[in-house]
């Protein structure tokens, strides 16, 4: 039996070019699939009313540590090098397959409370074969549409991060791909987050990108956060090493070289900037105008909310003034006009949805509202008081509106908010998430005490 919902009367901004923008326009979803855009639409369906409501694609969210929600707001003023001290040494260490499923749940949901259908989970967290397991599990029982990739463990700093020899283990990461992803047609699907060159061996990278290519992994690994990194010139060995691909997402990218960047751009490659992070914890300049002056098409991301808010209103806002105001000063300095090619709104709104969709290698099934796609939907209340009146609907999503004003949420044509309220177990998530905080809290003083002095 085909079970249809019909979104009525909403300014609906397809990001789709051949659809475009309709002031008022209805979207039909048929047994998950978006079955046609349009001015008006007469159907035997569920009717969600959108009048007064903005109809967006659900924003992609292209790089995640979605494990880090039960220790959210630790590290509120962490530089990159505290992260890898008082995260990756101090609590990572700590995560029990429970705490990572708690993490994951909770971060999911969060997601899609803030309207983020579709996430790329970046889990650096697998210390025993259940770690895997849980996250996976994590992000199933939220509904969310998500890449889930698998990253090493983070049981030792040294071990893990200065030269490993340690190869993320080839047959965990076949049994999860066995176990959970037979099929890539799913609602979760998978990839490899590798650490790469200048933090591993070139063996162990090699072994990795080998491993990720055998499976049909795509593959994402952090590059160019900051000067360090940027030194590492992690593009140009991974080019040295002959591995770059049109299956490799590269995160942050601050301190590319124009020679990695056309390394990038010649082999396919696609970028995730986390525009709040990159600013706070001292990765460089959010480099979304670099990536679009070499033909790329950025991506925005969260990272870890250890430190920023997990959101993409933040994200969006983050890039547009950091950008701008690197441009701004630019041309002050050198008595200039300010270019034309200066990011506009809409674009952000762009890069946040069909750009991300891209870059999570899911762009023939979202990021969109095109016929055929799957109904990933968002209905943003443009009737609040903070986004009302509207005059641009583009620049009402991206700089006026915040988490408050996602209104419903749609994942693959199933309704997870409706009237601002998220219709999962959210007290359950909540449940977990909390006690997953307190045991962390509590196993870490408790290892603080049997510190030696």
């Amino acid at each position: 039996m085909t079970t249809r919902t019909l979104l009525r009367s909403g300014h609906v901004i397809s990001m789709d070019p051949d659809i475009g923008d309709l002031p008022q326009g209805d979207v039909l979803v048929e047994d998950g699939r978006i079955a046609a855009v349009e001015p008006e639409i007469s159907a035997d369906a569920e009717v969600l009313d959108m009048t007064g409501h903005i109809v967006i694609p659900g924003f992609v969210d292209t790089h995640r540590h979605t494990w880090e929600a039960p220790i959210r707001g630790v590290a509120p003023d962490a530089t990159l090098d505290d992260y890898f001290v008082d995260i990756l040494d101090t609590f990572a260490p700590l995560y029990t397959p429970e705490d990572v499923y708690a993490g994951n749940l909770a971060g999911a949901l969060e997601c899609l409370n803030a309207g983020i259908t579709t996430l790329v989970d970046w889990s650096h967290i697998n210390n025993t074969p259940e770690h895997p397991d849980a996250a996976v599990q994590g992000l199933k029982d939220s509904g969310i549409r998500a890449r889930y990739a698998y990253g090493s463990a983070n049981t030792s700093l040294a071990d893990y991060w200065f030269e490993s020899r340690i190869t993320i283990p080839a047959d965990d990461v076949r049994r999860i791909r066995s176990t959970h992803f037979a099929s890539d047609d799913g609602l979760l699907t998978m990839g490899l987050a590798t650490r790469g060159p200048g933090f591993c061996v070139d063996e162990v990278v090699t072994a990795e990108w080998a491993m990720a290519r055998e499976l049909g992994l795509p593959i994402t690994v952090h590059v160019a956060m900051g000067r360090l990194a940027g030194r590492f010139g992690m593009v140009r060995q991974l080019h040295g090493l002959g591995l770059l691909g049109p299956d490799t997402t590269y995160v942050h990218c601050c301190y590319l070289s124009e020679e990695e960047w056309r390394m990038v751009a010649d082999s396919g490659g696609t970028v995730s900037v986390a525009p709040q992070v990159e600013l706070q914890m001292g990765h460089g300049w959010p480099p979304v105008m670099q990536a679009i002056e070499h033909g790329l098409r950025p991506s925005l991301s969260i990272d870890v909310v250890t430190t920023v808010p997990g959101d993409m209103f933040t994200q969006i806002r983050a890039a547009f003034g950091a950008e701008r105001a690197r441009v701004n000063a630019d041309c002050w300095q050198a008595n200039m006009p300010v270019p034309s090619t200066m990011l506009t709104a809409r674009q952000m709104l762009e890069i946040a949805t069909v750009n991300g969709a891209h870059v999570a290698g899911l762009e023939d099934r979202t990021g969109s509202l095109t016929p055929g796609k799957r109904a990933d939907i968002v209905a943003i209340d443009a009737t609040a008081p903070n986004v009302a009146p509207v005059h641009d609907a583009a620049a009402a999503v991206t700089l006026c509106a915040d988490v408050s004003n996602v209104d419903t949420v749609l994942v693959d044509g199933v309704i997870h908010k409706r009237d601002g309220r998220l219709l999962g177990d959210t007290a359950r998530a909540l449940r977990l998430v909390g006690e997953s905080r307190d045991r962390l809290l509590a196993a870490k003083e408790a290892k603080g005490a049997k510190a030696p002095a």
